[in-house]
């Protein structure tokens, strides 16, 4: 049976999408803009960058699971992840010896001692949400400034390094988005994320791909099979980051992790590539 609808439905459909895409592209081309000038300006714009998206996401991730009946440790978990990120950086700058990572040991066993004065109902069920953020979001970014002073030894900050991987980051995510919706017909893991298509992530490692060739052009480091390398991992190993931040989603009920970026969602939302690929581009540089 055709079903014909009307012309005024089809037109607010149309509408809806297009003003849904402008506010994602304007979102997009601000944030870009930010990132890109935090990152070039030097080593400290690009680690208050860090702190921003660490914060920012996981204040986010405890609040979802506040929300969904759970206590994570919000302000000590921020606290951890602070010193993790500052430590982390000092010494991959060279400003200071690995010494002074010693910090998080008593940072990170003071909110168990916390906990036992809280009096709080399941203690360890909110020990382990609150480190479990760390883990899933500040980690990675560790990672990620590891990234930036590749190799670890130099101390020097490489600001083309992490331009490339942004740029690699959001060509295979832009890639994905707009080829997954004009030929996105079979499913890549329907139980999870229904939207996501095999086509779109294909048109999304072909962007990547085409993007790792121009920066290997340009900036010099690492080469152009590294550029290459670095892209196929980012589109791999982001598209199950996405996944997981999908699996998080679906187990609250929720479409998405926050609003806070308009069209786009929450910072998880938009930092989940960078959050599932960074460990793994790191690894690969080092062997």
């Amino acid at each position: 049976m055709n079903i014909r609808l009307p012309w005024g439905f089809c037109r607010g459909g149309l509408k809806a999408v297009m003003n849904n895409l402008t506010q994602r592209t304007i979102t997009g081309g601000i944030l870009g803009l930010l990132i890109t000038a935090a990152v070039c300006w030097n080593a400290y714009s690009f680690i208050f960058l860090m702190l921003v998206i660490d914060l920012l996401s996981l204040g986010e991730f405890y609040r979802l699971f506040h929300n969904a009946g759970l206590s994570p440790r919000k302000s000590s978990g921020l606290i951890l992840s602070t010193s993790t990120l500052l430590t982390c950086f000092l010494v991959m700058s060279r400003i200071c010896g690995p010494k002074i990572l010693i910090i998080n040991i008593p940072a990170a066993f003071g909110i168990f001692i916390s906990e036992l004065f809280r009096q709080g109902k399941n203690p360890f069920h909110n020990l382990a949400f609150t480190f479990l953020g760390i883990l899933c979001i500040t980690i990675p970014l560790c990672f990620f400034i590891g990234i930036a002073f590749f190799p670890a030894e130099s101390g020097i900050y490489h600001s083309r390094i992490v331009v490339g991987y942004f740029f690699l980051l959001w060509a295979s995510d832009s890639g994905a988005y707009f080829i997954g919706k004009a030929f996105g017909t079979h499913a890549l893991f329907r139980r999870i994320s229904p939207k996501k298509t095999w086509e779109g992530s294909l048109g999304g490692a072909v962007c990547a791909l085409f993007v790792a060739y121009i920066l290997s052009r340009y900036a010099a480091i690492p080469d152009a099979t590294a550029w290459m390398i670095m892209a196929l991992i980012i589109v791999v190993m982001g598209t199950f980051g996405d996944l997981i931040k999908s699996m998080m989603k679906r187990s609250l009920n929720l479409k998405d992790s926050g609003t806070i970026l308009p069209g786009h969602g929450g910072m998880l939302d938009r930092f989940d590539t960078l959050l599932g690929s960074a460990p793994f581009v790191f690894c690969y540089l080092i062997l």
